[in-house]
């Protein structure tokens, strides 16, 4: 048998596998490192750090959120100065009457209630709400009043009286003189009282009367909440 020389080659003997280099774990890790480092990129040229803001834009930022958290106060602030603007004016044209408070819920009207009559209607608000006159006229009673609680009573021009019951407290006097629009006093729970709101009575004559068809002949709707001082004065 003929040997082998040490410097003959090889012979191929069978199908031979390439060897290839075995995968690095730390090769994924740069590629995985490499592509989130991308996506952070993106997200970065995406969402500006605000230290990259200019400084006017800042300003415009910081000046839109104490905007939006003063809006509510700013807007009811305007809305009293309308209201107060179009009472003066109407003042001068017409016999202003008006509700005796914003943003309450229509309760109890009047009629029979728990087998007697419930002598005015109940506008349910929370404690501490104002409520102003209805008419102008003269304050005839300012204080505790009985099963009222803390009550105002206010005598307009043409004899009828606007009595205010359940009031938290009083703002006017005895005597005093009132317009309408004028704040009497606040929503309470006192005297024969369920809960926060104020009754609300029209007398006539001494007599106590529907406030709902009698307001209505004067351009008030309490039920609607609609007072007719905004569209006439609007339309004027």
């Amino acid at each position: 048998m003929r040997q082998r020389l040490s410097s003959e080659p090889d012979r191929y003997r069978g199908r031979r596998r390439v060897p290839t280099p075995p995968r690095s774990r730390y090769a994924a890790v740069v590629t995985t490192a490499f592509v989130g480092a991308g996506i952070v990129a993106l997200g970065a040229n995406a969402l500006p750090d605000a230290k990259s803001v200019s400084p006017s834009v800042l300003d415009e930022l910081k000046q839109a959120s104490i905007t939006s958290q003063d809006a509510a106060a700013r807007a009811d602030a305007a809305d009293r100065a309308t209201r107060d603007s179009r009472v003066a004016k109407a003042g001068t044209e017409q016999d202003v009457w008006l509700l005796p408070l914003q943003g309450y819920d229509f309760n109890s009207p009047y009629g029979m209630r728990w087998g007697k009559l419930h002598t005015g209607v109940d506008l349910v608000a929370p404690e501490g709400t104002p409520y102003v006159a209805i008419h102008s006229g003269t304050v005839t009673k300012a204080g505790w009043f009985g099963g009222y609680g803390y009550a105002v009573i206010v005598q307009h021009p043409d004899g009828s009286e606007a009595i205010y019951g359940h009031s938290s407290t009083v703002s006017v006097q005895e005597g005093q003189q009132v317009k309408a629009g004028d704040q009497l006093g606040l929503v309470g729970n006192t005297g024969h009282s369920y809960g926060s709101h104020l009754h609300l009575e029209i007398h006539v004559n001494g007599q106590p009367l529907d406030p709902v068809p009698w307001l209505e002949d004067r351009g008030v709707d309490i039920k609607l909440q609609v007072e007719a001082i905004y569209s006439e004065v609007a339309a004027s």
